[in-house]
């Protein structure tokens, strides 16, 4: 039963980067309405928070209850997330990829070090494929030039957080997905003002009134159905899925990302890309396939047999 649940979460957790994966549409939208930059990300973590405002008063309780721990959780996923919003904005996306999904590295690690998380050699091996695949898809042998910039540290920041964050869901166990998400959306709101107050070019000024109430009629049912589910999906596997395992699963944000970028703008997609997407695939499917073969009856038969002959 418990192996059961892992998959779905694992399922879910890689179908909600599928979803995030295609965010560049509604931001692109947003950008053309006259809400750029920090704002459009500060709307895309106002609008759920204000859409769960019956469910918070619902579980008050829950919620104070949950603490400092339940706090500090949402407030490193919230913040984790806006950094990398900003890193999108603030550098090259090439350089926010990489730097941000080095996450399954600083999870796995902390999770070792944090709460003993035994590191297998399938793991190592998931792990590095998703290295490969996202330099495959970055195109990173024909040249990287490094220019360490406020994008920069966001990015690689965002990484790292995501990692702690990731940490400490996985080791709380007094409280539940449906109250990180709360969390999450709250301090992310909270964390998207702030990026909003930068010193940087790409933070803009605040649109005017009338551009934010044009967009309302088509982002808030956008951000019903395709910000609010995946944000459960996420906190909620946090739960149950070791926290590198969290971050590969993850990375199919990168392949979803460049495919429809191909279809829908126009982006050049070749032998490369795809290479990269299918090694990238392959890494988030490897665990999972690979527990479903030891958990499937017929190999653990095989295994008894093999053991009774020896």
């Amino acid at each position: 039963m418990k192996r059961n649940i892992e998959h779905t979460a694992m399922v879910a957790v890689a179908g909600s980067g599928v979803v995030w994966g295609i965010y560049w549409i509604p931001l692109r939208a947003l950008t053309d309405a006259g809400v750029s930059g920090a704002w459009a990300v500060f709307l895309f973590y106002l609008i759920p928070t204000l859409l769960l405002l019956p469910i918070y008063f619902l579980r008050w309780r829950n919620l104070m209850r949950g603490g400092l721990p339940l706090n500090f959780s949402g407030m490193l996923a919230g913040a984790s997330l806006v950094l990398y919003a900003g890193a999108l904005i603030f550098t090259d996306v090439v350089q926010a990829l990489l730097l941000y999904y080095l996450t399954p590295l600083w999870s796995t690690l902390l999770a070792r070090v944090t709460i003993g998380e035994t590191i297998s050699a399938t793991r190592w091996g998931t792990i590095g494929l998703g290295l490969v695949g996202l330099m495959i898809v970055l195109e990173l042998d024909a040249g990287f030039y490094w220019t360490f910039n406020v994008g920069d540290v966001m990015g690689l920041a965002a990484g790292i957080v995501w990692a702690l964050a990731a940490v400490r869901m996985r080791s709380d166990d007094k409280n539940n997905g449906l109250d990180f998400t709360l969390s999450y959306f709250a301090w992310g709101s909270f964390a998207a003002l702030l990026l909003t107050s930068l010193p940087q070019a790409g933070t803009y000024s605040a649109p005017d009134w009338q551009s934010v109430v044009n967009v309302l009629p088509w982002l808030v049912p956008v951000v019903g159905f395709l910000v609010v589910p995946p944000a459960f999906a996420v906190m909620w596997g946090a739960t149950l899925l070791s926290p590198g395992l969290l971050g590969i699963l993850f990375m199919t944000e990168i392949s979803a990302g460049v495919v429809t970028a191909a279809i829908w703008a126009g982006e050049p997609i070749g032998l490369r890309e795809i290479t990269g997407i299918g090694v990238i695939s392959l890494a988030g499917l490897w665990e999972p396939v690979i527990g479903l073969v030891k958990a499937s009856p017929r190999t653990k038969n095989l295994t008894a047999g093999c053991d009774r002959r020896s």
